[in-house]
């Protein structure tokens, strides 16, 4: 599996699919580890403050689960060379604060029809959806139309930790029911948590919106 972003939501998915013996993980992230971050990237410490994320993350994975294989990438790619990637991987992450990098995997997810599990937080609330790329699914471009492009990131916007967490190991959750090919996966349908309510509904994706 491929985890693009080790920042809040990839931290949270990463060590639970370590845990859960998910036995080849490759972790992509372009970032160093700031002080900021601690309150909601669980993987990183004081200790790996300026080491670059990915490295940090592997640190702390190895120590959740010493068995599995860990390969690390730690460069912002563009959209050819994720192009070369993807194909590569049986399930793509994307838990990344970027629009931009979000369409460039749904393009390149869509192109190589390999499943792609997204996650999004800001402030309380906290999204989940899987593309599969099955004929007649929705894509995350179909998603972005509902509620635009012009979106603030967590940074921008703020978030708290615990719904970052909530969202990134439903994100684990959903890549493990993707890979066994079992239960019912998010394809089709948007979940959306209210952290401040605690309400959580879905709501059906169209498809192929114009």
């Amino acid at each position: 599996m491929l985890i693009v972003g080790l920042g809040g939501l990839g931290c949270a998915a990463s060590q639970y699919l370590a845990a859960a013996g998910v036995g080849n993980l490759t972790l992509l992230d372009f970032d160093t580890v700031s002080l900021s971050n601690l309150q909601r990237q669980v993987l990183h410490c004081d200790a790996r403050l300026n080491m670059p994320k990915v490295e940090s993350a592997k640190i702390a994975l190895k120590q959740i689960n010493p068995h599995i294989n860990i390969e690390t990438i730690n460069a912002k790619l563009d959209e050819e060379k994720l192009a070369e990637i993807i194909p590569h991987f049986d399930i793509v992450l994307d838990c990344t604060d970027n629009v931009e990098i979000r369409n460039q995997l749904d393009r390149q997810c869509n192109h190589a029809k390999i499943p792609l599990i997204s996650g999004a937080a800001i402030r309380m609330e906290g999204q989940v959806s899987v593309f599969t790329y099955e004929p007649n699914t929705p894509t995350y471009r179909d998603l972005s139309k509902l509620f635009g492009q012009n979106v603030l990131s967590c940074v921008e916007a703020g978030v708290l930790a615990p719904i970052v967490g909530i969202v990134g190991c439903i994100q684990a959750l959903e890549a493990i029911k993707v890979r066994l090919k079992i239960g019912k996966n998010l394809c089709g349908r948007l979940l959306m948590i209210d952290g401040f309510s605690m309400n959580i509904r879905e709501i059906k994706l169209p498809t192929n919106m114009e």
